[in-house]
């Protein structure tokens, strides 16, 4: 993923060496690489008429967040069974480690001889010849690097979620860099850098950049020190194609195109099987949510929920769940999330409490200092799971940070986006992140959905039973429901544009007149649900009391009933799956005031 975009860099595309005894003049391209190719007795001519410079695109990028288990396994599987090992590997150059990188910035003196001794030898990057304070890098602009500075702190991946393992990387892109933009997964082809010269360049080749690039010297230590750190530890990747993921779903084609004819016999494949796989699917969540088979409902409907469109400011297709009657301060929630982590491609557990909301970074921002975006918890990629896990909520005092931290969350939930801290001003990041949230009373977060739990059997130990529950599933079977999650979310749902007007207008203008007639052109292509049933449908649920239907109530149906019609393969909308939406939310809206009759508040 995307974290960051440095500023573009200049490297010579084109550039010359010259023999110092015969003086012979050679030509080589500088693109795809970081060392400049100097044989023995060559030199760069960096005066050199023919010199070109070039400019490419420098991003920052960082393991997805949260990505499953399933999804790094499988990817690791299908990249051993068709790539087998060069002969002309030699391991013994990617041993050095972090820890090495960071003793040599305790050690510049040692530094110092490796590279005198690289010199002599001519045995580092076939730079052979090359000692002369003359630039050896391609780029024009390069930084310093970070064993030259002799900083002894720890240097910070950034990534987004704690305990993310893996590594980062700079990925240079030379061509339509433009289309990419922070938080947009890349599958990339290229060039890979992991040269020692560029953890080891000395302070005299620093000064010899200074010559090419006056402005050099201007950058501070902590911005070289995180715009070029150790290729050992940030390897960089030269692009030679790239490519924009729609999912990181290994188990689907990349590419979800129509047009494309394997992806077309894969979807009609699977969809010819979507009714039994939805039928187990159900049965499998029913278990986990012990034994409620409506909340269950509600989860695939979520799970395959996600923005198809934006009316303004209003996200549409976004469906946060709240699912309220968990069990305080018990293991429910830590279960339930293991089990959605082995049907979704990335999701992370928020443990909503005091002190991870007064002390956690939830929102990215800029630091100025380092001309870098540090990351914060909701720099997440499409198509996220996140889970809140507010039944760990106890009495306590949020302090600022707590404070913009849930106004963080909400604003997440409500407007589907994140509004990045750069001092000066707020910059506005759309997303498109799934949201459940786990409660024991009604969540103190916004939710567009609250369905109460209504557990049919207490296990005596959840993790056994939850153990139990994912061996019972056979992994083939596991991997259909994988597919079944990920592919409905890219359904084309056939729906006029005259519909997806309606939230923004009805939110403004919630009258019964104006909502009936907007909804009368509901009719969604199919000749089963008949205008005239749409308008005596609206007309006799709110006959006998107007304030039953309102117009949140008008656009949760609407979109349980979008969501149910996909969840069944089916692209319009039926008299039967309105009708089936109709009763699922009433069963929700029952169970609701049955609780609330209980406690005797408002949950």
């Amino acid at each position: 993923m995307i974290q960051d975009m440095f500023d573009p860099e200049f490297y010579m595309g084109v550039y010359e060496t010259v023999n110092r005894n015969t003086k012979a003049r050679v030509l080589h391209f500088g693109k795809y690489r970081d060392i400049a190719e100097c044989g023995p007795q060559q030199e760069v001519d960096l005066n050199s008429p023919r010199t070109t410079t070039l400019e490419r695109q420098n991003f920052y990028c960082v393991p997805v967040p949260g990505e499953s288990v399933w999804v790094k396994e499988a990817y690791i599987n299908a990249n051993q069974a068709r790539v087998s090992p060069s002969t002309s590997y030699t391991p013994s150059r990617h041993k050095r480690s972090y820890e090495d990188d960071e003793d040599m910035d305790l050690q510049p003196n040692k530094q110092k001889e490796q590279h005198a001794s690289a010199k002599q030898t001519g045995s580092v990057g076939g730079l052979q010849g090359c000692g002369e304070p003359k630039r050896l890098e391609t780029e024009a602009s390069t930084r310093p690097q970070l064993s030259s500075l002799n900083l002894s702190s720890p240097f910070d991946l950034n990534f987004p979620l704690p305990g993310e393992k893996g590594p980062a990387c700079l990925v240079k892109v030379y061509e339509d860099g433009d289309c990419f933009k922070v938080n947009d997964v890349l599958e990339l082809y290229g060039i890979l850098s992991v040269d020692p010269v560029l953890s080891i360049l000395n302070n005299d080749e620093r000064d010899a950049a200074s010559l090419l690039d006056p402005m050099e010297c201007t950058d501070t230590a902590e911005e070289q020190r995180v715009h070029s750190p150790p290729a050992s530890l940030v390897p960089r990747i030269h692009v030679v194609l790239a490519q924009k993921l729609q999912h990181i779903n290994p188990l689907l084609p990349a590419s979800l195109n129509k047009e494309e004819s394997k992806t077309c016999k894969f979807v009609s494949s699977f969809m010819s099987e979507l009714s039994p796989v939805r039928a187990e699917l159900l049965g499998f969540l029913t278990h986990a949510l012990l034994g409620d088979s409506l909340a269950a409902e509600y989860l695939i409907l979520h799970l395959i929920s996600t923005v198809y469109t934006r009316r303004d400011v209003l996200p549409l297709g976004k469906f946060t769940v709240n699912l309220s009657g968990c069990p305080r301060n018990s293991t429910f929630t830590e279960h339930l999330y293991r089990i959605i982590q082995h049907l979704v491609p990335a999701s992370f557990r928020l443990q909503m409490t005091i002190e991870n909301m007064n002390h956690l970074k939830f929102i990215p921002h800029k630091d100025y200092t380092a001309n870098r975006l540090v990351s914060g918890l909701l720099q997440l990629p499409s198509n996220t799971s996140l889970v809140i896990d507010e039944t760990l909520l106890e009495q306590g005092q949020l302090d600022t940070p707590g404070v913009h931290n849930v106004t963080a969350l909400s604003n997440l939930i409500t407007w589907q986006k994140v509004d990045y801290d750069f001092s000066y001003h707020q910059m506005e990041f759309p997303c498109n992140i799934n949201v459940l949230i786990t409660s024991e009373g009604r969540s103190l977060l916004p939710a567009d959905c609250q369905i109460h739990l209504q557990p049919q059997l207490i296990p005596p130990n959840m993790e056994e039973y939850m153990n139990s529950l994912l061996s019972a599933v056979l992994p083939s079977v596991l991997n259909k429901f994988r597919i079944y999650l990920t592919l409905l979310r890219f359904l084309d749902y056939s729906i006029s544009d005259e519909i997806t007007k309606i939230t923004s207008v009805y939110t403004l203008c919630p009258s019964t007149f104006i909502i009936i007639g907007l909804y009368s052109c509901l009719l969604i292509r199919g000749k089963s649900y008949k205008r005239k049933a749409v308008e005596d449908d609206f007309v006799e649920m709110r006959k006998n009391d107007p304030q039953s239907i309102t117009a949140d109530d008008l656009h949760q149906l609407l979109i349980v009933a979008r969501f149910l019609s996909l969840s069944a393969g089916q692209t319009t909308l039926s008299r039967e799956r309105w009708l089936r939406a109709k009763q699922l939310e009433s069963l929700r809206r029952t169970r609701l005031q049955q609780q609330k009759c209980v406690n005797g508040n408002e949950l």
